[in-house]
């Protein structure tokens, strides 16, 4: 399955600055394989222990993941992940 990856400005630098990749993979764990094979570390930063980091976010088409079944959620041709690492602050 062909799908897009899209990650937030934080992220770009480990995908050669980029802020949009292809990628191939039925699943979300094996897109995220699939990226990390091009960017090896990727995978590290959204994962731990075979998990999605607790403060990382991933949306297919606008839905997370979590509320799916989380990395197994079945990908199609033409869909959209975003990958957004929670943010936190305050004044």
């Amino acid at each position: 399955m062909a799908v897009e990856v899209r990650v937030t400005a934080n992220m770009q630098k480990m995908l050669d600055n980029q802020k949009v990749i292809p990628a191939e993979g039925g699943t979300v764990a094996a897109v995220l394989e699939d990226v990390d094979r091009r960017y090896p570390g990727f995978k590290d930063m959204v994962m731990n222990d075979g998990q999605l980091h607790r403060f990382v976010n991933v949306y297919l088409n606008d839905e997370d993941v979590r509320f799916l079944d989380k990395l197994d959620t079945q990908l199609k041709d033409g869909d959209v992940l975003s990958v957004l690492p929670a943010l936190a602050g305050g004044c």
